[in-house]
This record gives structure tokens, C-alpha cells and sequence, in this order.
């Protein structure tokens, strides 16, 4: 590699320092933050939630990295360029994801929601035991990270069925299609773990008309989008007893506000956007290779379909 100049555009200033630092580890690359005068003339981008303006400030760019497996923080105008836009797919990203599922799904399986709300009230008391064979979990989302939890879920002697928009095969997992489908997907599940990508057509599905759809008592796990949610919603099926718990790493507004009522609820368990992330090396590292292969005419790795929105 030689002369590669990359502007690192995050809001998070500490996480756009730790990408810079991992950049710089590497022969013959410039890392620069989006203020810096040279950033202007960077061939590359590594992004989170960038400026609207990074294309303006940046005119020069040849490929646009996603530092994070979603791009929905992207601005409009980077899916209506012709610049390359890849994301970043990690093994211990996969992994990491599933590893949130699995104590998750272990959570609601295993009643230890009870059991901590028994604690509080110094109560004693058993609950049986679910075999993982009879608690049927169901994953909406069959893509890379998906695909992967659904899996290893089913590895473990899990009863899952996944849906997705387009047609998919895994051992082990009942696959449903399409909106035709859907019922046919919730109508027998214990758990809906949601791990679509957030596209017009997904933004505020996880809502009323789709809990009402799944059996009573049902559990949410959602690591997928916080904008794939109606809060609202997500409350009143509590209350109804519609859904009998959730587990929520994100949210349509983050920080979650103090205020909302779902930091209170006693069936409801709060993670501050942590299912999982890729090391400021593994984005550096990505970006790099897909830089060499560009470079080289090579297909890019992890690239998103801009007309599908991931």
C-alpha cells in the first residue's frame, strides 16, 4: 500500500480516535479526522452517523466504509452516489450477537427473570424446566448475522424457524418468506429475536399488529434496530400480557430517554447498545483489504446493495 489517505467521520469522538490509531498501524496510511485540512483530498472514508456533507468535504472519495454491520446512520446522499459503500462483517461480530441471544433467550428459558424479581422479595420458589427442544425461538432477519445465530441456536438443540424476505436454506431451521408467511412463522413462538436490517419496509414492525400475531406470553428480544420498534407498543402488549417480557439493546432514540417508562417496567431488560461490536482493528483491517482489492479490480467484500438498503 502506499499514499492512502482516510478520513475518519464518527460522532462518537472517541470512537473515531480508536479507528484512527488502529489506521495508523499500517505502512503508508494517513488517518485524519473530518476537521483536518488534508481531509479534503482523502480517497477513503471509514463512517458513523458522518456529516450529511461528508461527499461536499470530501469530494476525492473512491469507497466508503460502514464501521459497523448496519448502514442505516448513513445519510441519503451516500446511497445515491456511485461510490462503493461496504459494512463490516466480523467473526467475533457473529458471535458476539449470538452470544447476546443465547443469554437472552436463557433469560425467559430458564425463568431467571423470575427468579431475580423472587430475590427482591426474598422468595423462594421453583419453577420446571423448559428442555431447549420445546422452546421455540423464531429470528426475523436470515442475512450474515442472522443466519449465523440461527444456527448455532439450532446447534444447541433449539427449536427455531427464521423469516426473511428473500428465500433462505439452514439445517436445522425452518425458513419462512415474505409477508404471505408471516403468521405462519409467529403463530407457535416462544421468543421473536429481531436481527432485520432497517429498511422502509421494516422501520416500526416490531408494533401492535405484529405481537398480536404471536401466542400469548410470547418474549421479545430485540438487537436488531431501535427504529424497528414502537415503544408504545412494546408497553401496552406487556400490559396485556400479550407479550410476557423483553430484552431491548436499542431504540428509536439513544440514549434511551430517563423518562420513558420502559426503564421502569419489571418485565423488561435494558442493554445500552452492547449485543455486540467490531474492534477499531477489525474496521481498519476491512477497510484495507477492500482498499487493496479495489485498487486491484477485485470484488469488494461486504458490499451493500444501496436499492435494498443493506
Amino acid at each position: 500500500m502506499s499514499d492512502i489517505t482516510i478520513v475518519v467521520d464518527c460522532n462518537d469522538a472517541d470512537f473515531a480516535r480508536d479507528i484512527c490509531a488502529a489506521l495508523q498501524q499500517f505502512p503508508d496510511v494517513t488517518a485524519l479526522l473530518p476537521h483536518h485540512q488534508a481531509a479534503r483530498d482523502a480517497q477513503y472514508a471509514s463512517c458513523w452517523f458522518p456529516d450529511p456533507q461528508l461527499l461536499s468535504r470530501s469530494p476525492g472519495l473512491k469507497l466508503i466504509q460502514a464501521a459497523s454491520a448496519g448502514v442505516d446512520h448513513l445519510p441519503p446522499a451516500l446511497f445515491a452516489s456511485e461510490i462503493p459503500l461496504c459494512r463490516v462483517i466480523d467473526e467475533d461480530f457473529r458471535h458476539g450477537m449470538f452470544e447476546y441471544a443465547l443469554w437472552s433467550v436463557l433469560w425467559f428459558q430458564r425463568h431467571f427473570d423470575r427468579a431475580l424479581a423472587h430475590q427482591r422479595t426474598q422468595t423462594w420458589k421453583l419453577y420446571p424446566q423448559r428442555a431447549a427442544a420445546d422452546f421455540h425461538i423464531g429470528i426475523m432477519g436470515l442475512g450474515e448475522i442472522g443466519g449465523y445465530v440461527a444456527d448455532q441456536l439450532a446447534r444447541l438443540g433449539y427449536r427455531v424457524s427464521g423469516w426473511s424476505r428473500s428465500e433462505k436454506q439452514l439445517a436445522g431451521v425452518t425458513c419462512y418468506r415474505g409477508a404471505e408467511a408471516l403468521d405462519s412463522f409467529l403463530g407457535s413462538l416462544d421468543g421473536l429475536i429481531n436481527l432485520l436490517p432497517l429498511t422502509a419496509q421494516t422501520r416500526g414492525i416490531l408494533a401492535a399488529p405484529l405481537f398480536s400475531r404471536l401466542p400469548a406470553g410470547a418474549v421479545l428480544i430485540n438487537c436488531g434496530r431501535g427504529e424497528h420498534m414502537v415503544n408504545e407498543d412494546v408497553l401496552a402488549a406487556l400490559e396485556s400480557g400479550q407479550l410476557a417480557g423483553a430484552v431491548l439493546d436499542v431504540f428509536p432514540q439513544e440514549p434511551l430517554p430517563a423518562d420513558d417508562p420502559l426503564w421502569r417496567h419489571p418485565q423488561v431488560v435494558i442493554t445500552p447498545h452492547m449485543a455486540s461490536a467490531a474492534p477499531a482493528e477489525v474496521i481498519a483491517r476491512q477497510l484495507l483489504e477492500n482498499i487493496q482489492r479495489q485498487r486491484r479490480g477485485l470484488p469488494l467484500k461486504n458490499l451493500v446493495n444501496k436499492h435494498a438498503g443493506y
